[in-house]
């Protein structure tokens, strides 16, 4: 778990965020509905805005002012709709309370976007939508995906440079520099290989 919100908190922070983890304990289960981090971007809108319900990009961002995030790090599970139902705790901290929690942490009232960050949301349209609705009607704003945070932190991070006060963007930064990361683009335009033709009989 600390490796994931450590992604969690190294994305938002490069985008201008201020980030403060609610806990550095593990939690027992009376405290599953608490948060995992207040984010708070000072550049964001002053005013209620509406804000992208999946997150995919910077441009996304800039629709946030405050947030609470809680992570939930089941790398090997997509949220379907299934998946949801089966899990009732982790909505939890979408209820009221989480409001006053939030102005007492932010110090006073003022906008706020409910975020999940999940391993990955179905990918087909009508079983990702069902998804949506479902997160939607439990109170969830906004979720970003894993695959989201860490191709922006892979895509940001620079070789030349020496991230040596974070051991997360340190480790990126080494795999990028011995080329261990795919360029997933690259891919999309790659010429399938061509089958070698079959000769034929020569003629007598």
């Amino acid at each position: 778990m600390a490796v994931s919100e450590t992604i969690v908190r190294e994305f938002f922070e490069l985008h201008g965020f201020f980030v403060r983890q609610q806990r550095k304990h593990i939690a027992p289960k009376r405290e599953d509905d608490e948060v995992d981090f207040y984010v708070h971007n000072p550049g964001g809108p002053t005013d209620e805005n509406e804000v992208p319900f999946v997150l995919e990009s910077a441009d996304d961002l800039k629709h946030l002012t405050r947030a609470v995030v809680v992570v939930k790090a089941w790398h090997t599970e997509v949220f379907t709709q299934a998946v949801l139902a089966h899990a009732p705790e982790m909505f939890r901290f979408a209820g009221p309370e989480t409001f006053a929690r939030a102005t007492h942490a932010f110090g006073g009232p003022g906008p706020l976007t409910k975020i999940l960050v999940v391993p990955a949301l179905p990918t087909a349209g009508d079983a990702r939508q069902q998804s949506i609705d479902v997160l939607r009607a439990k109170g969830i704003d906004a979720v970003i995906a894993f695959r989201t945070m860490l191709s922006d932190l892979i895509d940001h991070i620079e070789v030349n440079r020496n991230y040596q006060k974070s051991d997360l963007l340190q480790i990126i930064r080494i795999l990028k520099n011995y080329d261990l990361f795919a360029a997933p683009q690259l891919e999309l335009f790659k010429m399938p290989k061509q089958k070698p033709r079959r000769k034929g009989k020569a003629k007598t």
